[in-house]
């Protein structure tokens, strides 16, 4: 039985801890306290913005001077030289990243008459909605929350059932008066004009509220206040309700607008919806339910209502039951849904909630790898309309990333930063020598293409960006004296190599080639498909001839570095240099065995660093690879080892142990480990690698399943090729059914997890053939719009 939701037994006492519901737009985070609920509201678009930087002018001499400093060997040096150099005419703004901020609070303070029994706090998946609920003698108390996908608003409904009644006062404050005065503001925020000024209007059963930021910014909110009986008062700030059954708060907020103009807008958009909680629900869920269901997964768990603070405990212990990691994974989903809206922003690294005024990392995009991981599950999850968001945002940064390549380089086209949130440009650090992050953003371009086959967005979004890349690429590789193309400066995210003179900075990073080889590879195929201008063609595959190419070590390892001197180093958790295998699929075990089997010496050499250097996206990204060599035990284990060190109460993932026990330790002295979403992305984009693989010509049934899952079902995957699969499985009786629809005519080859001893097909026009690859493949030749069942038998 699938249980699409969670229930915990305690409130929470952080933000970090609260129940996240979200509409892709606006978010909240209800802690679930009784006396004092607080429920923190976020905006996607509230940054704390500021001015960009200045650059100086390019300066071509410096770069040759760097480069000579290079390829001389003394990286650390060359480092040092060239980040002065362009920090000579750089004009550093307050925020070189600006911070993701909070909006306010919705604040419920209630009088309890008796103590409480049979608490719950508990989330729904399928409709988005969070409840606490709790007892004082015989009557019920209930408050539920959900953000509106069709309204667009914050809804939430406090009641009771049996005699006691709804007494509260309710108003809108700014969110941690704590975290503001760590950042400088004083105590009392009503005095405080340093980091924002505000006030709390109530007019009859209105609460308004009203902030300007210290950059003059201005956001808010509008809340109605309706109760069922009883009645309520306007007091300063605030509205008091007594003695109500029902009470129901429909909130909207506003962003860089006038604010009376705002304000009167908002009121009159609350006043033309229904004030039915029930009715606005359900208006919701015709939206958020679709998405939602767009696949099906069911492991075959026995049913298990456990909360999450149990099945958490049974993890610490060693005991990760299945319903955690499929719970895991319809999670994953659940929290992108709700971070993710058609016009809206993409999720950042918190998704779309935040309690802080300085979050980690300024909740920002980062290119290296979080922002790629938060979308690995979504086009194989079928949530293509959920993707646009992304290419949205990053053609926005377009001129950012110009001025980028020809400030840093002299470079035509387009370099992307480290990390960004309202401005793409660099700044002067050892991170400006990673030159792969546009190409790496690309990838999901044209993956976008692969699934769903629209030529429309292949020839006026996807080919635009990558010819940007190609062009930074055009001109910033260089020639060696054999003809080879070098890559200088270079930089394999966060590695050094194992030479004296060490830096971050090097040259040929086996990455940067991979990156370079896939958009250069991609952009011919796409011209191939639309049969223009061949001539652009022949320049890219000259191009694509002078990439060095991929070497083995003298471990059998893929090297880090493709170039003389630059020796691997084992002892770091990231795994940049396996890109050609994942996230891109160009190795493969069909495609080069050699090279195949030189990633996975590469991983496991990775280990040497111990558990101990793992995080929560490691552990993610770990799996994904291991799912992807067909090891399913070992991805499952990563999954395992994540659930069990890097996730809290309400299942958010850490950047690293949130307990100090298991896999790491606390950071600095005993804080808590920073809340990154991207983990909770990953989990979910490992389950779907375990069960399907695709390429272009190539489906991989059940690459990698863990021995664990001997029965299950998944329906609605996605595939590279415009192709639906889903699978019903159960090893023990030996069989496997497959469904394949496809709206084109296909020919592929078909991989299934062990050798068939007999195939039916419910498709007479279907031809099926063996394959060269082996016993376990297959050849098909699949006829347009048709939907072929096989049941497999072992």
């Amino acid at each position: 039985m699938i249980n699409h939701s969670m229930n915990m037994a305690y409130p929470a006492t952080r933000w970090q801890d609260a129940t996240p519901c979200g509409n892709g737009k606006i978010s909240t985070l209800m802690y679930g306290n009784i006396h004092e609920e607080l429920i923190v509201v976020n905006h996607e678009n509230l940054w704390l913005k500021g001015e960009k930087p200045i650059f100086g002018q390019f300066d071509s001499n410096c770069l040759k001077e760097l480069r000579k400093m290079i390829l001389e060997g003394r990286y650390r040096e060359a480092s040092s030289y060239y980040i002065d150099k362009v920090s000579e005419g750089y004009k550093r703004p307050l925020y070189v990243v600006e911070p993701y901020q909070p909006a306010f609070d919705i604040i419920l303070k209630t009088n309890n008459s008796h103590a409480f029994t049979d608490y719950s706090r508990t989330l729904s998946f399928e409709t988005g909605e969070a409840i606490v609920s709790w007892k004082e003698e015989d009557t019920l108390f209930e408050r539920r929350n959900f953000v509106s996908r069709k309204d667009d608003a914050i809804i939430m409904e406090y009641q009771s059932k049996g005699d006691k009644k709804v007494n509260s006062i309710i108003t809108l404050a700014p969110h941690d008066f704590q975290s503001l005065s760590s950042m400088g503001a004083g105590r009392d925020l009503e005095k405080n004009i340093d980091y924002i000024t505000y006030e709390v209007i109530s007019e009859e059963n209105w609460l308004i509220f009203k902030c300007r930021q210290k950059n003059g910014d201005k956001y808010g909110g509008v809340a109605k206040i309706i109760c069922q009986k009883g009645k309520f008062e306007s007091e300063i700030g605030s509205i008091k309700v007594e003695y109500a059954d029902k009470v129901t708060l429909i909130l909207k907020l506003y962003l860089n607008e006038s604010e009376d103009v705002a304000v009167q807008k908002l009121k009159q958009e609350i006043n033309d919806i229904s004030h039915s909680y029930d009715n606005l629900l359900k208006r919701h869920m015709e939206h958020h339910l679709p998405l939602y269901h767009s696949i099906e997964l069911d492991l075959k768990t026995e049913e298990d209502d456990s909360s999450n603070e149990t099945l958490l405990q049974k993890s610490y212990n060693g005991n990760v039951e299945t319903a955690l990691v499929e719970k895991m994974f319809h999670y994953g989903r659940y929290l992108f849904i709700s971070s993710s809206c058609s016009g809206g922003m993409p999720p950042n690294l918190q998704g779309i909630w935040n309690g802080d005024y300085n979050p980690a990392w300024a909740s920002d995009y980062h290119n290296d790898e979080n922002i790629q991981m938060n979308y690995w599950h979504a086009l194989t999850g079928n949530l293509p309309e959920l993707v646009l968001p992304y290419f949205d945002y990053y053609e926005s940064m377009l001129e950012d990333f110009k001025t980028n390549a020809r400030n840093i380089y002299g470079c035509r086209g387009i370099l992307a930063p480290i990390s960004q949130t309202t401005s793409g440009l660099v700044w002067p650090d050892c991170w400006m020598f990673w030159t792969a992050g546009a190409g790496w953003l690309a990838q999901l371009f044209y993956d976008y293409w692969l699934f769903t086959g629209d030529r429309e967005f292949l020839r006026n979004r996807a080919i635009p960006f990558l010819k940007e890349v190609a062009l930074f690429y055009e001109d910033f590789a260089f020639e060696d004296k054999t003809g080879k193309l070098v890559f200088a400066p270079s930089l394999s995210p966060e590695n050094e190599p194992d030479i004296q003179n060490k830096s971050i900075m090097t040259v040929n990073a086996t990455m940067d080639i991979a990156i370079a080889k896939e958009v250069l590879q991609n952009l011919c195929d796409a011209y191939r498909v639309l049969e223009i201008n061949f001539d652009e063609i022949d320049k890219w595959v000259e191009m694509l001839s002078k990439l060095p190419e991929y070497e083995v070590n003298e471990d059998g390892a893929m090297r880090e570095w493709l170039y003389s001197g630059l020796k691997d180093n084992y002892h770091h958790r990231h795994l940049s240099h396996i890109y050609p295998l994942f996230p891109g699929f160009e190795v493969t075990q069909e495609s080069d065995i050699q090279l195949y089997k030189a990633m996975e010496v590469a991983v496991e050499k990775r280990l040497v660093i111990g558990l101990e250097s793992q995080s929560g996206w490691s552990l993610a990204h770990m799996a994904n690879i291991y799912a992807r060599l067909g090891k399913g035990d070992r991805a499952l284990e990563c999954v395992e080892l994540l659930c069990r060190s890097c996730v809290g109460p309400n299942l958010f993932t850490y950047h690293n142990d949130w307990r100090s026990q298991g896999i790491t330790m606390f950071w600095g002295h005993g804080n808590q480990p920073p809340f990154q979403i991207d983990a909770n992305f990953g989990i979910t984009a490992a389950v779907l690698e375990m069960l399907i693989f695709s390429k272009p010509g190539m489906i991989k049934i059940l690459p990698a399943l863990p021995t664990k899952w001997r029965k299950g079902k998944v329906d609605g995957l996605q595939c590279r090729g415009r192709v639906c699969v889903s699978i019903e499985w159960d090893l023990d009786a030996g069989n496997l059914n497959i469904v394949i629809t496809s709206k084109l005519y296909q020919e592929m080859t078909i991989k299934f997890p062990y050798s068939p001893r007999n195939i039916i097909c419910s498709s007479r026009d279907t031809v099926i053939q063996r394959s060269c690859y082996g016993d376990c493949y297959r050849e098909m030749k699949i006829p347009e719009d048709s939907i072929v069942n096989l049941n497999i038998f072992f």
